[in-house]
């Protein structure tokens, strides 16, 4: 049960010591976690006024972080390179590798939205445009190499379907999701461009969506047969939600997209598609929310403390605040959009309990240091 047991997956609340050596690839987390609270915002559909700044803020504070993740990962690779490659034969570890293509993607696709009052419009464009194109090449680089070091190197026995195998295979449903910006700041000459980038996205999807479908039913019967995950693991149930609502969001943002990239007859099958799709997967999004809250509860009443697993609870719920605003644009929906409501008002609640308990863990245990 080497997924289920591995020291890695969590911080303690008393740490000895949070150096460059034990800033290990679920840090980005924080980077997705925090980013995904000024993403989530700017979608909601009528949104108060002052919500944009304050959402601008946070996505600041998640640029930072992003930088200051890779400056410390980069450390480690250089100072301590056989821990950072032995992260990649940790069958615990080496799924959250697909924490940094997503961590890449949610500042980047934040930025024409969240930080363009901060840093100017044709700079978050660029910014924007950047990070795709590096986040979305890392994630698939990352969705066919972890599963390879699955199938050859790691030693996983039949009981040991985690949640966390599904990180590696989300990136390209991210850029799947974030990518379809871009299209309308592609040159409007470059029909061939608007269109590849628009399908693209969707293989992207495809890929991601149907990987998913591959996993999903492992972890499913591990829960069934083994019962509950360990009580400091419990958060990584709210990981499923996060290829449901980023699918769904991805197939509305595809949907905006299309009628600059395709032929019309496409455009209004896509936009169908969009619902068609959508309302039957956050159905079950919402299935699986609430029994991953009821597990949750559970853990607590058994003694569950603060860990880095809690950055669990807030990007997928996220994807799952910007899917139900998808669908609220798509629907005019009024049932819809109060869910996008309600489910951001979670969101916020979890970032904050996950911000503040990483805050305290580190002071507690010493600041990020070489």
């Amino acid at each position: 049960m080497a997924v289920l047991h591995a020291p890695s997956l969590s911080l303690p609340v008393r740490p000895r010591g949070v150096t460059v050596r034990r800033v290990g690839p679920n840090w980005y987390a924080t980077v997705m976690g925090t980013a995904i609270v000024a993403n989530a915002g700017v979608a909601l559909p009528g949104s108060p006024g002052w919500l944009g700044p304050a959402c601008s803020a946070v996505w600041a504070l998640a640029a930072v972080l992003l930088v200051a993740v890779l400056g410390a990962r980069a450390a480690r690779w250089v100072r301590y390179r056989e821990d950072a490659r032995g992260d990649l034969r940790d069958p615990a570890v080496a799924p959250f590798f697909g924490c940094l293509p997503m961590a890449l993607l949610a500042v980047g696709a934040g930025a024409p939205a969240a930080g363009r009052a901060l840093i100017g419009e044709r700079a978050a464009i660029g910014l924007d445009a950047v990070l795709w194109s590096s986040g979305a090449l890392v994630s698939l680089l990352v969705a066919a190499f972890v599963p390879y070091l699955m199938v050859t190197r790691h030693r996983i026995g039949p009981d040991d379907a985690a949640p966390v195998w599904l990180l590696p295979i989300v990136g390209p449903m991210v850029a799947a999701a974030v990518g379809p910006a871009l299209v309308a700041h592609l040159p409007a000459g470059a029909a061939q461009g608007r269109e590849a980038l628009l399908l693209g996205c969707y293989a992207m999807f495809g890929l991601s969506l149907l990987a998913t479908l591959m996993l999903l039913p492992l972890v499913w019967g591990r829960l069934v047969r083994g019962g509950p995950l360990p009580v400091a693991l419990a958060p990584t149930l709210f990981l499923v939600l996060g290829p449901l609502g980023q699918s769904t969001t991805a197939v509305g943002n595809l949907a905006d997209a299309a009628p600059a990239a395709v032929p019309e007859p496409y455009a209004t099958a896509l936009r169908g598609f969009a619902v068609l799709y959508g309302v039957p997967v956050t159905g079950f999004a919402l299935l699986w929310l609430a029994i991953s809250a009821a597990l949750v509860v559970r853990a607590v009443r058994d003694g569950m403390r603060y860990s880095m697993a809690w950055w669990a609870f807030t990007f997928p719920v996220g994807t799952c605040v910007t899917g139900a605003a998808g669908l609220a644009r798509h629907t005019g929906l009024d049932a819809l959009t109060w869910l996008a409501v309600a489910l951001y008002v979670l969101l916020a609640a979890a970032w904050l309990a996950a911000a503040s308990g990483t805050v305290r863990a580190t002071v507690t245990g010493g600041l990020l240091a070489p």
